[in-house]
């Protein structure tokens, strides 16, 4: 959806309309119509002109580009609202045309939903005798949990319709003295085939016969909206939390994906601890602080200024035998920066010691 108001912003007195100019390259080049939307059935790639608006007061165009990392074509534009001088708010629909691939979901009539685990070529596919390669392999294990006989019937009723061209009634309980198993069993009879509709197929690697029959038929399949190239999600470095420093969630966002308490018992009980120390720690929150090991204390180590090279505070820089890390840092308590260790750990450590510190809460760490 465009709103136009959304790009006027809190300026009341600002009219923006959609529309293109006659003399515009977006416009002459076919990529826009005059009204600033653009043509129906027309492909759009990323980067080429999606609409276009002008302000009414100033007289001045605005092209916006098509975002979307994927082509597609314009199916469809509904007007949402408008008044006596044009249009300013439209829903613009893209079709993506996009084929299958593994981990798309599909689903049946009958709430039999599955994902697609694996592409074969035609030529190694199971066949039956008469030649036809089948579309879908369904795993039987799905019948038990889901119970979904009426998808067992539509099998066997395609079948029947399919061989003597005719459309068939597979609403239930209509007949009490024959079910419809027997009825379309008889007639899978009748045309020659086994009675509960198996067949016998034959390997499509090594062409020998399998050592079961096989349920075949025809049922209606559905393609369902989740799909793999809407939901992936991966990433190296990105934005993180400004308080816990720790990776922001979400796919549009550029975040990573939750690793949580289940996952980590996971890698605890196969002793996976350097994998676990790089999801939880290195590729997490790890940040460098300096502890006392005298006193234990890790709020308390502050840097000296009187050590450090700041230009801001002095302009001493550090002596070459001097230790560049914990030698600048001093411990409030114990007054001294002999004891000082730098060490390594979650930056939400640190917050929990400071959330802990506010209730007079004092934590030490052993060495």
């Amino acid at each position: 959806m465009v709103d136009l108001a959304e790009h006027a912003g809190k300026a009341k007195d600002r009219v923006l309309l959609f529309g293109c100019k006659n003399t515009d390259s977006c416009f002459y080049e076919n990529f826009l119509d005059i009204d600033g939307l653009p043509p129906i059935g027309r492909l759009i790639t990323p980067g080429q002109p999606f609409y276009s608006y002008y302000d009414v007061q100033t007289g001045e165009y605005t092209v916006k580009n098509f975002k979307i990392a994927e082509s597609g074509y314009t199916d469809d534009i509904a007007i949402l609202n408008s008044d006596s001088i044009g249009i300013n708010k439209v829903n613009i629909r893209i079709r993506i045309p996009r084929n299958p691939i593994v981990g798309d979901k599909f689903s049946s009539r009958h709430g039999q939903k599955g994902i697609l685990s694996i592409l074969w070529p035609a030529e190694d596919m199971p066949f039956t005798e008469n030649g036809i390669i089948p579309d879908i392999i369904f795993n039987p294990h799905g019948f038990p949990s889901r119970m979904t006989i009426g998808m067992m019937i539509e099998n066997m009723a395609s079948k029947v319709g399919a061989v003597n061209g005719k459309y068939f009634d597979c609403s239930p309980f209509k007949n009490e003295n024959n079910s419809l198993v027997d009825y379309f069993g008889e007639k899978l009879s009748e045309v020659g085939y086994n009675y509960y509709g198996s067949e016998r197929m034959y390997s499509g690697t090594n062409g020998e016969e399998l050592e079961v029959n096989i349920f075949t038929g025809i049922v209606y399949y559905q393609r369902l909206r989740h799909m793999v190239s809407d939901k992936f999600q991966v990433r190296n470095t990105g934005p993180v939390d400004a308080l816990t420093h720790q990776p922001i969630g979400g796919r549009n966002r550029g975040g990573g994906v939750r690793f949580g308490e289940m996952e980590r018992d996971a890698l605890i009980s196969h002793g996976c601890s350097f994998l676990l120390q790089d999801r939880l720690l290195d590729c997490s929150d790890k940040s460098l602080a300096f502890v006392c090991e005298k006193c234990g204390d890790i709020l308390a180590t502050k840097l000296d200024p009187a050590r450090s090279f700041n230009p801001l505070i002095n302009f001493r820089p550090p002596s070459v035998s001097e230790n560049k890390n914990s030698r600048q840092f001093v411990c409030l308590l114990c007054k001294s920066s002999a004891h000082i260790k730098p060490i390594f750990i979650p930056y939400v450590f640190r917050y929990l010691l400071v959330e802990l510190a506010s209730m007079n809460i004092q934590i030490k760490l052993n060495f």
